[in-house]
């Protein structure tokens, strides 16, 4: 399964309200699960506040009528009210009440059930051994009533644990028994999770041809029962795996399928993660634009749905702090309480209100700062890559440059042979081939003293030492292109018999080539020409 804190942490905000307080606690929206589809499942999810007000209501009239069960699967539901919003501690706490019903009653299913409630709050608070705890509790207990769709439930759960201990092997085995559960009682729903549970396994192992199979059997799974919200998750996995394996184009064609589903369903979570997804893709494939513009997209629809988050804990805050208010009213009437202490207990409220809403805004700045930490450090291996792109480019010609003169060489060298047989011929008797030979010697001696590639040369050689020409006419402003040439195979480290050839000419003449060259450079006595060159 995906790592539980792929987006930026939140904070819910709360106060201590009565003899509650709720501590904030870091949550992520990928660590939400779906809400069931149970009217009041999906009040908790949506409008949290209201989902109180009505759990509150049946809870105390359950108490009245001393109905534990009914008073237990309301403590259980608020207990899911503060998992939604990612107050781990407090649901946990509210677990534990439904849990002490459910034992005092005997209802071992419904305390099965809340175990692996219990378990998974400490599996996303990242509290794993724990979490194995509540998991192998629950089993036992559905394995004492028989009840097979719990006990695969439960292997699952605990395959699931195991991964995030990075204990594959135990991973594995647990959600081939779950696998082998749900197949026995024909539960495609199951089949389908567990298939993705597989392949998030595969695909931590980086077995990724293992992963895709088992992500496209669970995406086939999902898509015979009808379950989008499901088919998005997986298909995002789909694209990351075509991402890991180099396959960038089948990544932005999953990426962009779960895209489309995304914003057809609304659902702003899955969008987010698929820009996300689409930005990395984009990156790797170097289309930095790309890569840049769905980074912000993602961006903008988390802070969209982090701004929709906090105004839901708000008005659950509300809700809480108008319900003890009210609770603390009567209290007050019924103790016949003093003005003094109402007024106190009021302003403590307010304060701790305030003291709420700063954290709020402080964690909004810590956001943005990370959001802004995290674009610089795209720019800087944006900048890092086009660097090495730009050394990589003065390599290439610089190759080319040596290329160029070593042919230049053999070329002259050629010439050079070609002239001494010529001569040769020249020094016989023979006069009827004496003059269209010496003719044949004036076009050798014109070919050899001019170098076609000169331009190429000299084009090549700018690009690799861009403002060495500059230096070197600031220094003297009147060298010749003959002077000019010779202090580029300088600079080249060429040896003097390689120039002489370009050249055309001995060794000699190349030498007092060299000295009128150190005569215009103003060179003093002793200073060798190359390394001043060299330092140019």
């Amino acid at each position: 399964m995906k790592s539980p804190a792929k987006l930026p942490n939140r904070k819910l905000i709360a106060i201590s309200i009565g003899l509650a307080l709720f501590y904030t606690l870091p949550g992520s929206a990928d660590e939400v699960q779906k809400p069931s589809s149970h009217p009041i499942d999906t009040l908790i999810r949506k409008a949290p506040d209201a989902a109180f007000l009505k759990i509150k209501k049946t809870l105390k009239t359950a108490v009245e009528k001393e109905d534990f069960l009914t008073a237990g699967l309301c403590y259980q539901q608020i207990g899911a009210l503060f998992y939604f919003q990612a107050a781990y501690t407090q649901a946990i706490s509210y677990y534990y009440k439904a849990d002490q019903l459910f034992r005092q009653e005997n209802a071992l299913a419904l305390l099965a059930g809340n175990l692996n409630k219990i378990g998974e709050t400490y599996y996303y608070a990242r509290q794993y051994r724990i979490a194995l705890e509540k998991y192998q509790e629950a089993l036992k207990l559905y394995q004492q009533l028989g009840d097979q769709k719990g006990i695969a439930d439960s292997y699952g759960l605990i395959g699931q644990t195991y991964e995030k201990t990075l204990d594959y092997a135990r991973a594995m085995k647990y959600q081939q028994l779950a696998l082998a559960g749900y197949h026995k009682q024909k539960n495609q729903s199951g089949i389908a999770k567990i298939f993705e549970n597989i392949g998030s396994i595969y695909e931590d192992k980086l077995e990724l041809d293992s992963g895709l199979k088992y992500y496209t059997l669970a995406l086939e799974g999902n898509a015979r029962e009808k379950k989008p919200h499901a088919e998005i998750e997986i298909i995002n996995n789909i694209g990351d795996v075509y991402r890991k394996t180099g396959r960038y184009s089948e990544a932005l064609n999953y990426t962009r399928q779960a895209e489309n589903m995304a914003k057809d369903m609304n659902d702003q979570y899955q969008l987010s993660s698929a820009y996300r997804d689409l930005s990395k893709t984009f990156d790797l494939m170097k289309r930095y634009d790309s890569a840049y513009h769905y980074s912000e997209l993602g961006r903008e629809i988390f802070l969209k749905i982090f701004a929709e988050d906090n105004n839901k804990q708000l008005a659950l805050l509300q809700t809480l702090f108008e319900i003890q208010q009210k609770d603390d009213a009567i209290a007050q009437f019924e103790q016949e309480k003093s003005a003094d202490r109402m007024l106190l207990v009021a302003t403590i409220l307010i304060i701790l209100l305030l003291l709420c809403l700063a954290a709020s805004i402080i964690s909004r700045q810590r956001l943005k700062i990370r959001n802004e930490q995290q674009l610089n450090e795209q720019n800087q291996r944006l900048f890092e890559t086009q660097n090495e792109a730009i050394k990589d480019a003065l390599e290439l010609k610089s190759k080319e440059l040596t290329s160029t003169t070593l042919h230049a060489i053999q070329s002259n060298q050629f010439l050079e042979e070609l002239r001494s047989t010529i001569e040769a011929l020249v020094k016989d008797d023979k006069r009827d081939q004496k003059k269209a030979l010496q003719q044949l010697i004036q076009k050798v001696n014109q070919n050899i003293n001019q170098d076609q590639h000169w331009k190429d040369f000299s084009r090549m050689f700018e690009q690799i030492h861009q403002t060495f020409f500059d230096h070197l006419k600031a220094h003297c402003d009147e060298l010749t292109a003959n002077d000019i040439r010779l202090v580029a195979l300088i600079k080249m480290n060429l040896s003097s018999k390689d120039m002489a050839i370009l050249f055309g000419i001995s060794q000699d003449s190349l030498r007092v080539a060299r000295y009128r060259l150190r005569k215009k450079l103003n060179l003093p006595q002793g200073e060798n020409l190359g390394n001043f060159i060299q330092t140019l």
